[in-house]
């Protein structure tokens, strides 16, 4: 099943907000739902047909959603500049919010969640902050500290946004894509966000974890997983090779086997 793209309002930063959404998967209430969190120039859109397909495999529900300047949800505003705490605030706040607006009772029946690049930090944050509303998380490339590479990076990318035609292709995915892009960059190439590390809070996070990246991440290290499962035991790692910072996208058939085995495994009255 996969249902047509809706529109949700939360009250957020003192204005109503509203957020692009879409769920996907089995027309089942009690089927495992999976929470999809987008990178850091992401949208709903932008995962193409990746959670339907990985929603089929594992036999879910899935939820699909633009944050806040993302997608067809509420822009940023002109002059808004995102906080050290931009991550925080959308694990501890903003989703959360769309949880309850959609009638999600993630106490009775906690989602599990998906997310890459600074959506898997935020699945982290989330985890760590409301232990008892997630079943599991599975993070691709997340970022748990600030690196050089990753610095680099976005540098990289503000300078392919001025020069080339990126605005462009972002404009078929967000309204604004100033909001999308400038929003991220600029919190990021920020000189205080090089101190920015959740590396302590994550040691919270009780549920099942698994964490993916690709030997070739011009984002990250490898640092950034072995720096979770140094810290949380229970973590399992997935490092793929021919593959960069979206696993989704280049290792995707892996990927699906990997986390649908990982979800199922982890059911109530599954052995692990």
């Amino acid at each position: 099943m996969t249902a047509p793209v809706e529109f949700a309002q939360i009250d957020w930063a003192g204005r109503h907000v509203r957020i692009e959404h879409q769920w996907l998967g089995r027309d089942d209430a009690a089927a495992p739902l999976v929470v999809f969190l987008h990178e850091g120039l992401g949208s709903l859109s932008m995962w193409k047909d990746f959670p339907a397909r990985l929603c089929a495999a594992a036999g879910c529900r899935g939820l699909v959603y633009s944050r806040p300047g993302y997608g067809r949800s509420t822009p940023r505003e002109v002059q808004e500049a995102w906080g050290l705490d931009f991550m925080h605030r959308q694990a501890h706040e903003v989703l959360p919010a769309l949880l309850a607006a959609l009638g999600v009772d993630a106490v009775a029946r906690p989602p599990w969640l998906f997310g890459h690049s600074d959506g898997g930090s935020i699945a982290l944050l989330h985890a760590a902050r409301f232990p008892e509303r997630t079943a599991g998380a599975i993070v691709l490339a997340p970022h748990i500290l600030v690196e050089d590479l990753s610095v680099a990076s976005i540098e990289q990318a503000r300078q392919a946004y001025l020069a080339t035609d990126l605005r462009q292709r972002l404009a078929r995915h967000h309204d604004d894509p100033d909001s999308a892009f400038w929003g991220w960059n600029r919190i990021w190439l920020h000189p205080p966000f090089r101190q920015w590390s959740i590396e302590d809070e994550i040691a919270a996070i009780r549920c099942p974890l698994l964490a993916v990246q690709g030997l070739d991440d011009e984002y990250g290290t490898l640092e950034q997983i072995r720096g979770i499962a140094r810290r949380l035991p229970q973590t399992r790692l997935l490092e793929l090779a021919q593959c960069g910072h979206s696993a989704h996208r280049d290792q995707p058939d892996r990927l699906i086997a990997a986390t649908a085995a990982f979800i199922v495994q982890h059911q109530p009255g599954d052995k692990p």
